[in-house]
């Protein structure tokens, strides 16, 4: 009973995992749900970011086109409705985990972390993931040390090996990178 309280008063759907997430990959026809995951969730960088650091949207349907020829888009499900989004870019031996957007209300009880295990369960090939984020961005931060993922030890050689990012983003981020057990 307090459950439902508490989901009453604030909004929020409490998962029962894993009867309630269903995890695919995204095609085409996903897009416009992704870009709307992607935008709506990428309001909360409001709260930590400078004004002119904000990209709005954070994404167009042709930015997710662009970068769905060089990476795979996974989407984690409730129903028929995509809640979180999360993309994988093979770079030689290590896999970037990319673009990780979860709708606010599905925030914080798991999700992202449920579609990461996913996507590391289906990585082969790679020896390391590694996942950049901004330094502020402490949800992310949090999920992924809950994960395993440890900070790089110079996360701006990182970025400039593995990523193609403004310089602005590239000063505000951070870089963490687990290894994966074949």
């Amino acid at each position: 009973m307090r459950g439902v309280t508490i989901a009453a008063l604030t909004g929020f759907t409490f998962l029962r995992f894993p009867d309630q997430l269903a995890f695919r990959e995204l095609i085409s026809e996903d897009r416009a749900a992704a870009v709307e995951v992607v935008n709506t969730a990428a309001r909360w960088y409001r709260e930590f970011l400078p004004p002119e650091e904000l990209h709005d949207p954070e994404m167009d349907e042709a930015a997710w086109d662009a970068e769905r020829r060089r990476m795979t888009w996974w989407g984690a499900f409730m129903g028929h409705t995509l809640v979180g989004v999360m993309g994988s870019e093979p770079v030689g031996e290590v896999a970037l985990l990319r673009h990780a957007y979860v709708l606010p209300r599905y925030q914080r009880q798991g999700v992202a972390s449920a579609l990461r295990e996913y996507i590391e369960e289906r990585l082969v090939g790679v020896c390391r993931v590694i996942v950049g984020t901004y330094a502020a961005n402490y949800k992310a931060r949090g999920m992924l040390e809950k994960g395993g993922y440890l900070l790089s030890a110079d996360s701006q050689e990182v970025l400039r090996t593995y990523y193609d990012i403004p310089e602005d983003r590239l000063r505000t981020s951070v870089t963490y990178e687990k290894a994966l057990n074949d």
